[in-house]
């Protein structure tokens, strides 16, 4: 099982210091990667999620430039918040930045005032997450660039740089559409096991068309390092392997920064030692 953990993006903990400090403990610990999210905007009144939100790629660009081996990833990215254009180029970006580190979650998204904020037709979300992708990879992939899509036409394009390798995309999500939208357009798969009772069900219909190795099964989960019943988290992690994921975010519960720190720290020595 790999394990990464996620970054002080979000709420009282966070800050630019406090993303360095966790991105080089993460590192220095032995976590294989580490992870942010992404919302632009919370409807005033919602008790999820968190408005303090730092921008995810600029988050990651931050904490790769603090470190030097370890992965980098979103948990997840919302593809339709953003155009395709963009996405290519600053993630391709961030990937060369950092020497091939990243891995793309990704998703539709769930947050319908927030789609609203951006004149996305919530509707319309899984069908441009699905382009996002294919728009995506011709921009990392072609040269000029020709994509005859329903809502982002792109045509006799030069999209540089391009990455030197082909970015991992796990795509979220537990819909039928969502699963589909892995087995066809993902290199894995990335769920969230805290909202997911019936994770050995989703990795079974996964399997079935993805049984490659490669083919990526990964969720997340939110574990205390400090109140928690780390006696008990071995025992679920080896439960979480026979289920068959293969990779495992921890999202430590811990509002301010100190606490977050430990509680990554006994973490590691609950589950790596």
């Amino acid at each position: 099982m790999r394990i990464g953990v996620h970054l002080p993006q979000y709420g009282r903990a966070a800050s630019g210091q406090a993303i360095t400090k966790a991105a080089k403990q993460a590192e220095e610990l032995g976590f294989a990667d580490i992870w942010v999210s992404d919302h632009l905007a919370v409807p005033t009144g919602a008790t999820y999620p968190p408005a303090f939100l730092y921008e995810p790629v600029v988050t990651l660009t931050w904490a790769a430039a603090a470190t030097t081996r370890i992965g980098l990833g979103t948990s997840v990215l919302v593809l339709p918040y953003r155009h395709p254009l963009h996405l290519a180029k600053e993630l391709a970006s961030l990937d060369l930045f950092s020497g091939g580190r990243l891995v793309i979650g990704a998703a539709a998204g769930w947050l319908e005032g927030e789609f609203d904020a951006l004149g996305v037709p919530f509707g319309e979300r899984g069908a441009r997450a699905d382009e996002t992708i294919d728009a995506m990879r011709v921009c990392w992939e072609q040269r000029p660039v020709e994509h005859d899509g329903r809502f982002f036409p792109l045509h006799d394009l030069q999209v540089r740089p391009q990455p030197e390798r082909r970015i991992p995309i796990w795509v979220g999500g537990t819909s039928p559409a969502a699963l589909n939208r892995a087995a066809t357009r993902g290199d894995g798969w990335h769920g969230n096991i805290d909202r997911d009772d019936k994770l050995s069900e989703h990795v079974r219909v996964l399997r079935e068309r993805r049984p490659e190795d490669s083919f990526t099964i990964s969720t997340r989960t939110q574990w205390d390092g400090l109140s928690g019943d780390l006696a008990d988290y071995p025992r679920r992690v080896t439960a979480l392997e026979a289920a068959g994921v293969q990779h495992l975010v921890l999202g430590p519960v811990q509002g301010d920064l100190d606490n977050w720190l430990r509680s990554v720290e006994a973490l590691a020595t609950t589950l790596m030692s």
